[in-house]
C-alpha cells in the first residue's frame, strides 16, 4: 500500500488561527500542517479535510479514484463541504469490516474516546493502523493480530499510552513504521519534534509525504541508556518520565525510599505517582545493581543524587576522619559497581540526576564532598550513556547523541 499523508495536524491546523504561542508562531511555511487525511492508494480517503483537494495535488495525486471516504471523529464546527466527485463521507460501525472495491479491506477499531479507529489491509497483504486524534484503543483484544501492524499512524505526543497499549499487545512491534500524527502546538516543531517522537519510536513526517507500506526497514533507533540531569524544579524528572511513557511496563525505581511522618515528602511522592501511566509500577530501592543485571520492561531510575546519599551513609563518608581512614575507597567501590552495571546492562534504562557546582561552594566540608562525588557520579554515569540531556527552565538541551 502507498500512502499519501495530505495533512498530519490536529483539526485545528498548526498554525492555529488566532493562536499567539511560539510553537504557532514558529509553525510557518512547511512547518505549518493541515488537519490529518490520508488518501491510500489513491482510493480511500481517511478524514476529509478542508483543502483536501487542493493539498493531493501539491502532493502530486488526484482525488478522482477515490471509492471511499471514512471518518474517525465526530468534526465541530460547520460541515466540510464535499467536493465534486467524491463519494459521500461515513463512519463504519465498531468491530465492522467493509470491503472497497479497490480490494482494500476496512475494519473499524472501537476507541476508549468519541472517533474510530481503522485497520486497513491493501491488496498486498500490507497492514496499517489508523488512530483518531485523542484516541487510543478500547481493549488490547481490538488490535491482537496474528502479526503486528506494518505501520501504525495515531496520536503519539497526545495520547502516548495509546502506543504503549499497542506494543503490550504485540499490535507494535520492533519494525512497525510509527507515523505521529494529529500533531499540535503542545510541541515545538523541528529538533523537538523530532526528538520527542524519536523518544517514543516514531517519527514525524511532513504534509504531502508518500509513504510505503511494510517497505520502512529501517528499526527506530531508541538509545538503551540515557541520563537526564538538571536542577531543582528544572523538570527533568518529568523529561525522563515522557521518554518511556509510550512504552508498557516501566518500572520506575525510586531511590528516594520512603520517610515517616514526613507529609512534604509524601505529598511529592504521590504527586510523581499520579502523573505516571497506571502500566507502570514502582520500586523504591538503592540496590540498582541486579535490577540492571536483569532483563525486563525499560528502567526509569530517579535519581542518582538520592542514591549517591544512601551510598555515602552506608560507607559512613559523611565523617571526616572515616572518610580519610576507609569510607574513600567504600564509596569509590559502590560507585564502580553502579557504573559497571550501567554499562553492561541490556534493559532500556533512562536515570535522573542534579546537575551539581554553578559556583555555589557548600559551607561544609561533608556538602563540598557530596558535591564532588556527585559530580564524578554524574561524569562516570554519562560516559556510559548513549544519550545525555539537560533540562534547564523545561527545556532540554543535548549534550550527547
Amino acid at each position: 500500500m502507498e500512502l499519501t499523508l495530505l495533512g498530519t495536524g490536529t483539526p485545528e491546523g498548526l498554525p492555529r488561527p488566532g493562536c499567539p504561542c511560539a510553537a504557532c508562531a514558529l509553525s510557518v511555511g512547511a512547518r505549518s500542517r493541515a488537519a490529518t487525511a490520508v488518501l491510500v492508494d489513491g482510493a480511500l480517503l481517511l478524514d476529509l479535510t478542508p483543502g483536501a483537494v487542493l493539498a493531493g495535488a501539491r502532493a502530486g495525486h488526484s482525488l478522482a479514484g477515490v471509492r471511499q471516504v471514512l471518518l474517525t471523529h465526530p468534526h465541530d464546527g460547520p460541515a466540510v463541504e464535499l467536493p465534486p466527485g467524491l463519494p459521500a463521507a461515513g463512519r463504519v460501525p465498531d468491530g465492522r469490516e467493509l470491503s472497497v472495491i479497490s480490494g482494500h479491506r476496512v475494519r473499524a477499531v472501537p476507541m476508549d474516546a468519541p472517533g474510530t479507529g481503522y485497520e486497513v489491509t491493501g491488496p498486498d497483504g500490507g497492514r496499517l493502523l489508523y488512530l483518531p486524534p485523542g484516541g487510543a484503543p478500547g481493549g488490547t483484544g481490538e488490535t491482537r493480530g496474528l502479526r503486528p501492524y506494518d505501520m501504525v499512524l495515531a496520536d503519539v505526543l497526545g495520547r502516548p499510552e495509546a502506543l504503549a497499549r499497542l506494543r503490550a499487545s504485540g499490535a507494535v512491534g520492533p519494525a512497525t513504521d510509527v507515523i505521529a500524527v494529529h500533531l499540535d502546538h503542545d510541541t515545538p516543531p523541528g529538533r523537538e519534534l523530532e526528538r520527542r517522537c524519536a523518544a517514543a519510536g516514531a517519527r514525524a513526517v511532513p504534509d504531502g509525504t508518500t509513504v510505503s507500506v511494510g517497505e520502512y526497514g529501517a528499526e527506530p533507533d531508541l538509545p538503551r541508556r540515557t541520563l537526564v540531569l538538571g536542577g531543582a524544579r528544572s523538570g527533568k524528572s518529568f523529561e525522563a518520565e515522557r521518554r518511556l511513557e509510550a512504552f508498557p511496563g516501566v518500572v520506575y525505581v525510586a531511590t528516594g525510599g520512603t520517610r515517616d511522618g514526613d507529609a512534604e515528602w509524601v505529598q511529592r511522592v504521590g504527586l510523581h505517582r499520579e502523573r505516571r501511566p497506571a502500566s507502570w509500577r514502582t520500586a523504591e530501592t538503592c540496590d540498582l545493581v541486579p535490577l540492571l543485571a536483569k532483563t525486563g520492561p525499560p528502567l526509569l531510575i530517579d535519581c542518582l543524587a538520592l542514591w549517591l546519599t544512601d551510598a555515602m551513609d552506608r560507607a559512613g563518608a559523611w565523617d571526616d576522619g572515616e572518610w580519610a581512614r576507609s569510607a574513600r575507597l567504600k564509596l569509590a567501590d559502590r560507585v564502580a559497581e553502579l557504573v559497571a552495571a550501567v554499562r553492561a546492562t541490556r534493559r532500556q534504562v533512562v536515570l535522573v540526576s542534579n546537575e551539581v557546582g554553578a559556583g555555589i561552594v557548600p559551607a561544609t566540608a561533608s556538602g563540598r564532598r557530596f558535591r564532588d562525588e556527585l559530580g564524578r557520579l554524574n561524569n562516570a554515569v554519562a560516559g556510559e550513556c548513549e544519550h545525555v540531556l539537560l533540562v534547564v527552565a523545561g527545556q532540554v538541551l543535548v549534550l550527547k547523541d
